[in-house]
């Protein structure tokens, strides 16, 4: 044999069968660092319609973790295949460089601005702090393969963006969206500040329950308004139930609430020895006096909650009456269907206090404790003090039962402590004012929303959601620059004009040019009359604001943004914020569609948590199995749900691109000595099955390209996987071995094959490309002929067809050629694990078949045996089938194996009769014969 051994096309390339991704995956970013790939690519899109896809910037804190680079990796995989469709589509990075992240990891270093370190220099070591996180995520995102404009990320502590925050926020007060009020918002006594929607999470809390009572100063009033259902002696004291998880909000009661649709029954009974006349909600009456363990009950009168309006009740400990209001949020699920009021710590309180004129005073401080002089709780911490509360209600006797619950709480996102609603004086963007509610629902109406869900979920949360609380009581971040009148607390007049002279001034010398400002510098004479403020703007308000601050300031971007894209927590905040701001500003959203990915989870479906131990980082997996595996890990999973990831899914992953790698490798190795500019076979004279396989992947291409247009990579992963082990690996690179080894070099029947694998790999690299971008790039420079410095630069392949009449036998009539070959290979394998055979060349078959069957096989003449990888193949009508054909899979199919009894061709491994019957290659069959000393075999369909 080893005289033959050179008359083979046996494959060569240097292309590597083990990828090192981790050790070549660097080398390659430092090949697209000395391209100045990015940049050139924008040069090359300059004539290109525009896709841009506006990045979010995540907080600058702290190492990347898993949802990063799942954020990330989608965005570029997606402004790659943008690009490959002939889109000019830039990628600028950015980042949320102010807030409240930033200044906790500065504080645990150098204490509290103005305690332990000034002001100034707190928020000095803020920027530093920001600036050095940048740098790390950065290089930590471009190591995940991102193509972007890392040297000219956005920051928001830019001073130019810092000014053009302000000068955002001067136009939505001019347009009459901004407004001050003294309201409850969401505080955190850890931070010191309010919170936004998004910065708020829920999680279970055990809270007392009580229920405390509220005398009515007039029972005879009360009864007066009541349908009497008995006759009976009535008490000279008659009480309205309350039941709170707050007791320390009830200082600051100043209503009680019911509803006025329900029914309420005052009724007499005994609570622990004690006679009372109570009046609670008809429908809460059962859970309620089995709550307080009330006997002897007897019904007085009943009442709808209307006519309770304006009733007089006694404030349990405080020296005030306070009225009965009606409130529509009065539900009957718990409690007695009488709601306490304190317009200072909750949002339908303080609705139902504007409607009623009540007052939203309150004692508690930023810190969460209540002011020293406070009655009762003075100096207290707002949960510490439930305790007094609860005290002084038994003194004097207006507790009626006291218990725990455990419910869903607000807490802060960063802290993890409860929060509480705080009256405090903020700054809002107005929901109602000018309508923008309104014209922020009917914007949501024209995007395209992927998920489809994603729609309905942010328009309820937008129909339902408060003014936006617009400002902080914090240090580092872009300062609110107004001006208050000193008697009357009213703007400045030429307000407008004051935030674009400190914007003027910020977009010079950063925000420090405001908290420095002496207020005569832009007020002139009229500064001895007002105060400046010291609020700083809601972070979310300068991420909502890079529509204003990139997208329009940026030459190589546009407004709206194409798409914008983020985990599906975005909804309630960087969606909405930066919907609200663009449409307060412009009118319109700033984006034409928006795509939301879930969360990582463990395999029990669990969040990643230090404290369960289960957080896989990004950075090991680059470190052990490469980016490219965490690329197609991320591609090939449905990232509208929660996206499962363990150590086993990695190395399932890793099988998968090792197939793919595989596939590649044998096209690149059996290309060896094809030169396409002269070797390249008209489509016209293409063998049968090299036609199919070309025009295979041409409708394979349409498939990937309209999956990567909807996004959806994992449909893309699938389909590439399919066809490189399937109908590449299972079916048409395990046929064309034979051909492509065997026949002459520059033959007909080689070049044929050669064309198609050359056309399927150029197509498939392509393919790859957005997701596998490294594996790409490295298959790019073994592939034969002349081609640019990087698949980056290309667009898709448009050398696929679909088969000529001359040559094509039917992507139907080989799909039927493949499930009959289906069918033969399990009796071969049957055959095989018997020990009647070692390998398929082992074999002679014989197909029992109706006459349909025989001539479509027939098509194939003696070619049929290359197909079914047999050294003969031979169609018999199924009537003269022996008892040892078997059935297959294939209705009107039998197929009977046996043994070839003829000798094995040394070159070819063929069993032929034809083997040494040639006296000078005797170890040769005929047609090895042909291919090494004569013309060369002719294949015509495989």
């Amino acid at each position: 044999m080893t005289e033959y051994k050179d008359t083979l096309n046996l494959p060569q390339t240097d292309f590597p069968m083990k990828a090192n991704l981790a050790e070549r995956e660097p080398q390659m970013l430092a090949y697209w660092q000395q391209l100045g790939l990015y940049q050139r690519l924008r040069e090359l899109g300059k004539n290109k319609p525009k896709f841009v896809l506006h990045d979010g910037p995540p907080y600058a804190n702290g190492d990347i973790h898993l949802g990063h680079a799942v954020d990330k990796i989608i965005k570029d995989i997606i402004t790659k295949s943008k690009t490959l469709s002939g889109f000019d589509a830039p990628y600028v990075p950015g980042w949320d460089c102010h807030g409240l992240p930033i200044e906790l990891n500065v504080e645990r270093k150098l204490g509290k601005a103005g305690l332990h370190i000034p002001a100034k220099d707190f928020r000095l070591a803020c920027r530093a702090y920001a600036t050095e996180q940048v740098a790390i995520q950065s290089e930590s995102f471009q190591r995940l393969g991102v193509i972007g404009d890392w040297q000219h990320p956005y920051l928001t502590m830019d001073p130019k963006f810092e000014a053009n925050v302000i000068r955002t926020l001067g136009k939505i007060f001019a347009n009459g969206h901004v407004h001050r009020g003294y309201k409850p918002v969401h505080w955190c006594t850890e931070c010191g500040s309010a919170l936004a929607e998004a910065e708020v999470e829920y999680a279970d809390k055990e809270s007392p329950a009580i229920d405390v009572i509220f005398k009515v100063l007039d029972p005879k009033e009360l009864l007066s308004r009541c349908d009497i259902l008995a006759q009976a002696h009535v008490a000279h004291e008659m009480d309205v139930v309350i039941w709170t998880t707050t007791p320390w909000t009830l200082p600051a009661n100043q209503a009680v609430a019911v509803h006025p649709d329900l029914e309420y029954v005052v009724f007499s009974c005994n609570v622990d020895q004690r006679f009372c006349t109570l009046l609670v909600a008809e429908a809460l009456q059962e859970s309620f006096t089995n709550r307080v363990n009330a006997t002897d009950i007897r019904q007085i009168a009943r009442v709808k909650g209307n006519k309770l309006e304006g009733l007089q009740l006694q404030h349990p400990f405080c020296h005030r009456s306070v009225p009965i209001v009606l409130g529509m949020h009065v539900t009957t699920d718990t409690g007695t269907g009488c709601v306490h009021i304190a317009p200072a710590h909750g949002q339908e309180d303080y609705e139902i206090g504007l409607k009623y004129h009540l007052s939203v005073d309150h004692d508690v401080m930023a810190n969460g404790h209540f002011k020293p002089e406070a009655p009762i709780v003075g100096g207290m911490y707002v949960f510490d003090a439930n305790r007094a509360i609860i005290e002084i209600l038994t003194i004097q006797n207006n507790l009626l039962h006291a218990g725990h619950l455990v419910h869903s709480y607000p807490i802060c996102w960063r802290h993890k402590k409860p929060l509480i609603f705080r009256g405090t004086p903020q700054w809002f963007v107005s929901m109602e004012k000018q309508h923008l509610r309104e014209k922020a629902l009917a914007e949501i109406n024209k995007v395209k929303w992927m998920p489809e869900w994603g729609q309905a979920r942010i328009y309820d949360m937008v129909a339902k959601r408060p003014d936006w609380c617009i400002s902080r009581q914090r240090n580092w971040g872009v300062p609110i620059p107004f001006f208050i009148q000193k008697d009357t607390g009213e703007l400045h007049p030429n307000s407008t004009e004051v935030l674009e002279k400190v914007a003027q001034l910020v977009e010079k010398d950063g925000i420090e040019a405001w908290f420095q400002l002496e207020p005569k510098t832009v007020l002139g004479s009229d500064a001895v009359d007002y105060d400046k403020l010291n609020d700083t703007l809601d972070v979310w308000f300068d991420s909502g604001a890079t529509y204003a601050c990139v997208l329009q300031q940026r030459h190589d971007l546009q407004f709206p943004a194409d798409l914008y894209s983020e985990g599906s927590d975005q909804y309630r905040g960087w969606f909405q914020t930066s919907l609200l701001s663009s449409v307060a500003v412009t009118g319109h959203a700033p984006y034409k569609q928006v795509l939301t990915h879930g969360f990582t989870v463990d395999a029990q479906g669990r969040k990643m948590s230090k404290s369960l131990g289960n957080v896989i980082a990004p950075e090991k997996v680059v470190k052990t199995l490469g980016a490219d595996i965490l690329r197609l890990w991320v591609a090939s999973t449905d990232y509208r749900s929660e996206m499962t990831v363990s150590d086993e899914i990695f190395k399932r992953t890793s099988d998968v691109y090792r197939r793919i790698r595989n596939t590649v490798r044998f096209l690149l190795a059996n290309l060896a000595g094809f030169n396409p500019a002269t070797d390249l076979v008209d489509a016209e004279k293409l063998l049968s099955l090299d036609a199919w396989a070309v025009e295979k992947a041409y409708h394979l291409q349409q498939e990937i390209r309209h999956d990567y247009d909807e996004y959806q990579f994992h449909l893309v992963t699938q389909k590439i996987h399919n066809f490189c082990s399937i109908d590449m690996g299972s079916f048409y690179l395990d046929i064309i071995k034979d051909r492509q080894y065997t026949t002459k070099n520059n033959s007909i029947a080689r070049r044929s094959a050669q064309t198609a694998m050359y056309h399927i790999a150029q197509a498939l690299v392509r393919w790859l490309a957005p997701i596998l971008s490294f594996t790409a790039e490295e298959i790019w420079r073994y592939l034969p002929g002349q081609h640019s410095e990087s698949i980056f630069f290309e667009s898709w392949y448009e050398g696929l067809f679909i088969a000529p009449d001359s040559v094509n036998m039917g992507q139907a009539f080989w799909h039927e050629i493949i499930c009959i070959r289906d069918a033969v290979n399990k009796q071969l394998e049957i055959a095989r694990n018997a020990g009647k055979i070692g390998s398929g060349l082992e074999a002679e078959v014989k197909l029992y078949c109706g006459r349909g069957m025989i001539d479509l096989l027939s098509k194939l003449k003696d070619e049929l045996r290359f197909v079914l990888i047999t050294s003969s193949a031979e169609l018999i009508l199924a009537d003269n089938a022996p008892a040892g054909a078997e059935a297959t899979d294939v209705p009107g199919l039998w197929v009977q194996v046996t043994p070839s009894p003829n000798t094995k061709c040394a070159r070819c491994w063929h069993r032929r009769d034809s083997v040494g019957k040639d006296a000078k290659h005797p170890e040769l069959c005929s047609r090895c014969i042909e291919n090494v000393d004569g013309k060369g075999e002719h294949r015509h369909f495989a």
